[in-house]
């Protein structure tokens, strides 16, 4: 094959894949419909946790939604239309890697953003929908028992690598899922700092 249309295919999936996960949803909504910059409340973060402090559950579940959903679609687009690399799914890896950068580091915010929880069980529904709905499973559980969402995030995230490899998944997938998890982990180190001082915030009643 041709290795400029491999390298062509590459960038534009990484482009197009972190522009998306860029898209800054909880930072839209809330200043959509309250004006204030939602980097300046709370933890600073744009997820739907932070969003949740300015505008409820309801917001809460939809930002939610809305950035699983932003984590997703690159990653089906990808897997839909690559031409390259199909048989060890490493392009789908690819955009998924751009698309929790692109949250995490929007550049549509100078490189601020959310901690990639939702977006990252997006693009883990669309690799592996069992493990996928486990991790969104296991999420719910925990934040139910604990309070914590942050408590349920971490664990949830960390079992990805072990489900991907119990249930089979390519080897690509396997390190993504490992990969994420670390990342999406390192992102939560103040709420594990709070967690580990008793101070974290709960789960409002």
């Amino acid at each position: 094959m041709d290795y400029t249309i491999i390298v062509r295919e590459i960038v534009f999936v990484i482009i197009i894949s972190y522009l998306i996960g860029s898209i800054p949803t909880g930072y839209l909504i809330v200043k959509l419909f309250t004006g204030q910059d939602i980097r300046t409340i709370g933890s600073g973060s744009t997820g739907a946790t932070n969003v949740k402090r300015v505008m409820g559950k309801k917001w809460f579940f939809t930002v939610m939604i809305l950035d699983a959903i932003k984590g997703a679609l690159p990653v089906v687009l990808t897997i839909i239309y690559a031409t390259i690399f199909t048989d060890i799914g490493l392009l789908p890896v690819i955009a998924a890697v751009s698309v929790i950068l692109g949250h995490s580091k929007s550049i549509f915010l100078k490189f601020s953003g959310g901690k990639s929880v939702a977006s990252g069980v997006g693009t883990l529904l669309a690799l592996n929908w069992q493990v996928g709905l486990i991790v969104a499973g296991v999420w719910a559980v925990v934040t139910w028992i604990s309070k914590y969402v942050s408590l349920g995030s971490i664990v949830a995230i960390a079992t990805a690598p072990l489900l991907m490899w119990i249930l089979n998944a390519p080897l690509a997938y396997i390190i993504y899922a490992l990969v994420a998890a670390i990342y999406v982990i390192y992102l939560h180190r103040e709420n594990i700092k709070r967690l580990r001082d008793g101070n974290e915030n709960k789960v409002r009643e």
